[in-house]
């Protein structure tokens, strides 16, 4: 059975901050949690790469799913290439689907880095935009733990906004 709340972790570094806050927000939603490593993807390529197995498995996980948090790093001024990637392949399962971020990032130049992200899915999907985002930085962890006692609680609010939340 698909799970109401889905939280995917973008990143494919090992010592991924935004998974730290994915891993948070997956337990608290008690939601199926998705690290991208674990489903290597081909680069979407607009013809076979829509037929990969992964792309297939986590098509349906999201298609599923009635909120879908996103726990992304910022490179560049944006969301990694691998989330973006993720949506290109997996396109209508995101129809109409609730979404969520929380990011993890080097600096404050970059906090209003996944608006482009924000507008392809409200634009191309549908998607209903959760307002509240969390911004964390590398400073908000230590020892593998998020140690901002603010950013714990900007998570429980987008948990909680994620749960009040409906379409209709």
């Amino acid at each position: 059975m698909p799970a109401e709340y889905l939280v995917i972790s973008a990143s494919l570094r090992p010592e991924s901050l935004s998974r730290l806050l994915g891993e948070f927000l997956a337990r608290e939603l008690k939601g199926d949690h998705i690290d991208l490593r674990e489903f290597p993807l081909p680069m979407c390529d607009g013809d076979a790469a829509y037929g990969d197995p992964n792309v297939e498995k986590l098509r349906a996980c999201i298609a599923g799913a009635r909120v879908i948090l996103l726990a992304v790093p910022i490179y560049n001024y944006d969301a990694n290439a691998a989330v973006k990637n993720l949506i290109e392949l997996t396109g209508g399962a995101w129809e109409d689907k609730i979404v969520g971020f929380a990011c993890a990032a080097g600096g404050m130049a970059s906090y209003m880095s996944v608006m482009s992200l924000a507008n392809s899915l409200m634009l191309d999907f549908r998607c209903i935009i959760l307002p509240r985002f969390v911004y964390a930085m590398g400073d908000d962890f230590e020892g593998g733990k998020i140690t901002n006692a603010n950013i714990t609680k900007r998570l429980q609010q987008l948990a909680d906004s994620a749960r009040r939340t409906r379409v209709d």
